[in-house]
């Protein structure tokens, strides 16, 4: 009797078990949406506290919008393409950081080159004018939005006077054989899919930025990341 006993008791915190284990593997499943965040959050934080980019955490205070992709992708042979989608945060006087809107930067170029990139990038939107590009999807590095790269190895200051040149600044990671990275003639576009499946019906850049008609409680992470080099 003691065996059998045993047995069930066995049984019941095996079932037990693999009850507790199914309840908890599909809230470690993110969807792509969270994926792209979370990656956002990872990349932001390995630029904000990096050695080679003191100036960023300077930037990032003064900043009137974020643009982080962490995973953006450049290949080529003789004609070159680069892309990725990343995520767009808002920065309100009073109400702070906004939920993130999806965006997709895209560009293609002819010439004689040949291999592959991947980089991390954090864009600073210095500028009203930046924002405003993007919000109404009219956003193209060089053409009505100027770009700098970001310095490197050296810091900035924060105060509010401080004259910043170009409407977005780029600091980016990269890995690969280009030796380089170059955002001139690229464009960034809203990616209306992932804003409509995070959000739901209705969420655009206007409405997920400004007039913050759409949060989901799954971005507060990278908000909070975000806010803490900000003040």
């Amino acid at each position: 009797m003691r065996r059998m006993a045993k047995i069930f008791l066995y049984a019941k915190l095996i079932f037990a078990f693999l009850g507790v284990f199914s309840l908890i593997k599909p809230l470690q499943a993110l969807t792509p949406q969270q994926e792209i965040i979370e990656k956002a959050r990872l990349t932001f934080l390995k630029l904000v506290t990096g050695q080679e980019f003191k100036s960023l955490p300077g930037y990032v205070k003064q900043a009137k919008a974020i643009l982080i992709f962490p995973n953006l992708v450049k290949g080529g042979f003789i004609v070159g393409a680069e892309g990725g989608t990343g995520v767009l945060v808002v920065r309100d006087d009073v109400k702070g950081w906004s939920d993130p809107a999806f965006y997709t930067l895209a560009s293609g170029s002819i010439g004689l080159q040949i291999g592959g990139q991947v980089s991390e990038v954090v864009f600073t939107i210095m500028t009203p004018k930046g924002v405003e590009a993007l919000i109404r999807n009219q956003f193209k590095f060089g053409g009505s939005v100027s770009i700098a790269a970001g310095p490197v190895g050296i810091g900035v200051g924060t105060s509010s006077g401080t004259n910043f040149e170009a409407d977005v600044y780029s600091f980016s990671s990269s890995v690969g054989l280009f030796g380089g990275i170059s955002f001139d003639g690229a464009g960034v576009l809203a990616r209306e899919s992932h804003n409509t499946a995070y959000y739901g019906r209705g969420a655009t850049p206007q409405s997920i930025l400004i007039d913050r008609r759409f949060t989901n409680p799954e971005a507060k992470l990278l908000k909070d990341a975000i806010t803490q080099y900000s003040r």
